[in-house]
């Protein structure tokens, strides 16, 4: 059946699409101005053509008249009305709500046909003209009416309407009409709380089952559907107002088996129930009279996908299902939360076992998947995050007729690249962007910066809203299943795969988000990092997702604002043990320094990576490090050329050449006392040759070394080189045996080390403490917990004396069992 659809064009576009989505939703063809061209140049007899042509013609009116050919006296809109008129067309007339719908001033402010809109559109309202005449407001309500003039047409058309495709005519009721169940994996409590919800004892209507797109919701409510006993139900039946699905070969539109309307699945509903002649009945009178229809059965009827209903539509629905007779139950799919009188089961993705299983049992069937490792398995577990479309899709890549993918990363892949009408992302997430309001654009762009969730406070930074404008942005997309959130936490996370859409549709946004992320950042880092700011450091460690959302975005920005960045976070990262992270900044940023020509924070980030790999006893890396800063610095200052030579004998001294690395240090030591005899290099470096002595059991050379060290930063007030340095000779106490000495430093230097907060400092502090009790036979409870809270931060930072802290936790463990009591 053709449906022509008639309207001005630029200001009904968004109006008209709901009306060409309402009529596509069925098995109708819509004959739409679209093909015509643009509408000033309208081949108008191939258009009357069409008219004539059609069985069905829907006119959408609101402020323009259109327009009026060279020559004629009415508009081309007018036209078309008149001509549907003198086929005797079956008429739908739909003229925009003045008082209710607000329109754009450029529709409205000098149309020239002003007067002659008003006399045609009291020609369409008068109830002599033999059409039916209503109102709209939104794009919804539009679809919404549209959708039921569709209906009432099949129900009530003309013996002598020309039908170019049969209508669909359901089969009589069977008892079940539920879809045959698939492969099912997991979801053993979702089911438990359906199965609670639908047993007679529960005074709900039912469940309501709502989550992301593809998660799985038809398959949950039609598995929970087959689950339930016949006895309580003796009819079970499924109707969809979905209008299209995803293939491995794209998307496919379901036309015959959909009922895409409020009053269409209840139509389809009474068809199932035998009540043959319900949608002749007048709308209003349709839900009691399917209500009184189900007074004394026992059905079961699943309605899915109700996003795509229009919200006044929805709400009717669950009205219905607030009235159920006694003895029926629903299950009702959608992606949108809502308050209803029913179980509600948020369904979240698959987890990994769940999600390997499905991959398993996909493999069955595709000999590609059959060979893939468990490696490439558990990467389609992580990049599609347990959802099951996406991963149905991308198994369905490979081997594809006309599929270039061979293994799941070329068709994980394919994903930034699928063609049109074959994209998963735009297949979910497509429908949904005109449904944002701005401040929901704005929060959703925001979200694209995090990997793990974000603040409140954060977004509503970056957005520049109030917090609670914001939260409520936030918690409506939340109820709309695009974003999760801990309300409890006010945190909110976007999955990537939906970032990665928003991304690519909302650029603009996304990088209006991204330079206030970065901005604010930038204000912290300067605020509450630098050399000692131990109280600050304590912020940016609360803050610090927000600070590592950003860095991507600096790390492609302004080279300046990078290298002051990283400047401010080298010892924040550093004492509170994000030595990963640090190794990544620093190494990046070395890059784009040299991409900058900025041959000065070039050496220094190589240094900052180099020191960690220090920490990590990686000595070819630290010599690596060290090589580079040589060649950044060759004609720079002597004090960047001994911090330089100091890294290279850290590099050596890990590698236990400790000729080559006291050369080193004192190469270093000669130059930094040439700039000053008492400056934090030169205890620096003392500190270095310290260690090297004592490695090489000089211990009267390496205790001299340190208490000159320990000296000169006392005097120049480095309270980080204090704690490091009487830690030091505590650890030099237990070489020689002291144990009560090396108890009294230990304590000393791990209050200090507390205060500063860098982290692998009081773990030192606290292995070198226990070790220290241990030996004086105090093996006791304040023991256990110093050696067990050093292994947890070596074990985290991967730090050189993890190895030497497990065996005297061990040693602790071993000696309490043995205890009494």
């Amino acid at each position: 059946m053709k449906v022509f659809i008639s309207s001005t064009y630029k200001d009904l576009i968004d109006y008209r699409d709901a009306a060409i989505r309402a009529v596509e939703g069925t098995n109708y063809q819509a004959v739409k101005m679209e093909v015509f061209g643009a509408r000033a140049e309208e081949p108008l007899g191939t258009c009357l053509n069409e008219i004539e042509e059609s069985d069905l013609f829907i006119g959408i009116y609101a402020h323009r008249y259109g327009h009026v050919p060279d020559g004629a006296d009415i508009s081309i809109t007018e036209m078309e009305y008149e001509h549907a008129k003198k086929q005797g067309k079956r008429i739908y007339c739909f003229v925009v709500d003045e008082e209710n719908q607000p329109w754009l001033p450029k529709w409205i402010e000098g149309e020239p046909g002003k007067s002659k809109l008003a006399t045609f559109k009291a020609r369409i309202g008068n109830s002599a003209s033999g059409h039916i005449c209503g109102s709209f407001t939104t794009p919804d309500d539009i679809r919404a009416k549209v959708a039921n003039a569709l209906s009432h047409f099949v129900a009530n058309h003309s013996s002598s309407a020309t039908h170019t495709s049969p209508i669909y005519q359901p089969p009589k009721p069977t008892g079940n009409t539920l879809p045959k169940e698939g492969f099912f994996v997991g979801r053993e409590k979702e089911l438990k709380t359906i199965a609670a919800a639908l047993s007679p004892e529960s005074r709900t209507w039912g469940v309501l089952i709502d989550g992301p797109g593809g998660i799985g919701k038809t398959a949950l409510a039609i598995k929970a559907a087959h689950d339930a006993p016949a006895d309580l139900f003796e009819r079970k039946i499924f109707i969809t107002a979905k209008v299209r699905e995803l293939t491995p070969d794209g998307e496919k539109k379901l036309t015959d088996f959909t009922r895409p309307s409020y009053l269409a699945m209840l139509d389809e509903l009474g068809k199932e129930l035998g009540e043959e002649g319900l949608e002749k009945l007048p709308p209003d009178d349709r839900p009691n009279t399917l209500r009184l229809a189900l007074a004394g059965k026992k059905a079961l009827i699943i309605f899915d996908n109700l996003e795509t209903l229009p919200e006044d539509e929805r709400t009717r629905l669950f009205q219905f299902l607030s009235r159920l007779p006694e003895g029926n139950k629903a299950i009702v799919t959608s992606r949108r939360r809502t308050d209803v009188d029913a179980r509600i089961v948020r369904l979240d993705r698959l987890s990994r076992d769940e999600s390997l299983q499905l991959i398993e049992e996909l493999a069955k069937k595709n000999q590609r998947i059959q060979r893939a490792s468990q490696q490439e398995r558990e990467d389609l577990y992580a990049i599609t995050q347990g959802n099951p479309l996406f991963i149905r899709w991308i198994v369905g890549q490979l081997g594809r007729d006309g599929s270039q993918c061979r293994t799941i990363a070329e068709a994980c892949a394919f994903i930034d690249n699928a063609p049109k009408g074959n994209d998963p992302l735009e297949y979910i997430f497509g429908d949904l962007l005109q449904t944002f309001t701005a401040d929901e654009t704005k929060a959703l762009a925001a979200l694209t910066h995090f990997s793990l969730p974000a603040k409140l406070k954060w977004i509503a930074d970056m957005i520049d809203l109030p917090e609670r404008a914001a939260e409520t942005a936030l918690e409506d997309l939340t109820d709309r299943s695009i974003l999760t959130a801990d309300l409890p936490q006010q945190t909110y996370f976007l999955p990537p795969l939906t970032a990665k859409f928003i991304r690519t549709h909302r650029p603009e946004a996304v990088a209006q988000t991204g330079d206030a992320l970065t901005d604010r950042v930038y204000a912290l880092a300067l605020q509450y990092g630098g050399n000692d700011n131990y109280e600050g450091f304590r912020t940016l460690d609360t803050e610090w997702d927000l600070v590592s959302a950003a860095l991507p975005r600096l790390l492609t920005g302004d080279n300046y604002r990078l290298q002051m960045v990283c400047d401010q976070l080298k010892f924040f990262l550093d004492f509170t043990g994000r030595w990963d992270e640090g190794i990544d900044l620093h190494e990046q940023a070395e890059v784009c320094a040299i991409a900058a020509n900025d041959k000065e924070n070039a050496g220094w980030q190589a240094y900052h990576a180099g020191w960690i790999y220090h920490l990590r006893s990686q000595h070819a890396e630290v010599l690596a490090c060290a090589a580079r800063m040589a060649g950044h610095w060759q004609d720079s200052t002597p004090r960047n050329k001994a911090t330089a030579i100091n890294l290279r004998g850290l590099g050596h001294k890990l590698g236990k050449d400790y000729t080559t690395a006291i050369i080193a240090y004192r190469e270093a030591l000669e130059i930094y006392r040439s700039i000053s005899s008492e400056n934090l290099g030169v205890s620096a470096t003392l500190n270095f040759l310290a260690e090297v002595e004592r490695e090489s059991n000089d211990y009267s050379a390496a205790e001299r070394d340190y208490h000159e060290a320990l000296r000169i930063a006392e005097k120049i007030n480095f309270q980080e080189g204090v704690a490091a340095l009487i830690g030091n000779l505590a650890e030099l106490a237990l070489d020689r045996e002291q144990w009560a000495e090396a108890e009294f430093l230990a304590r000393e230097a791990l209050a200090l080390a507390e205060r500063v907060g860098r982290q692998e400092l009081i773990a030192s502090d606290c292995h070198c403490l226990a070790k220290a009790l241990f030996k004086q036979n105090r093996v006791n409870d304040e023991a256990l917990a110093l050696a067990r809270r050093a292994v947890e931060i070596f074990t985290r930072l991967r730090y050189r004396d993890l190895q030497e802290a497990q065996e005297i936790l061990s040693e602790i463990e071993r000696a309490m069992s043995k205890c009494p009591g």
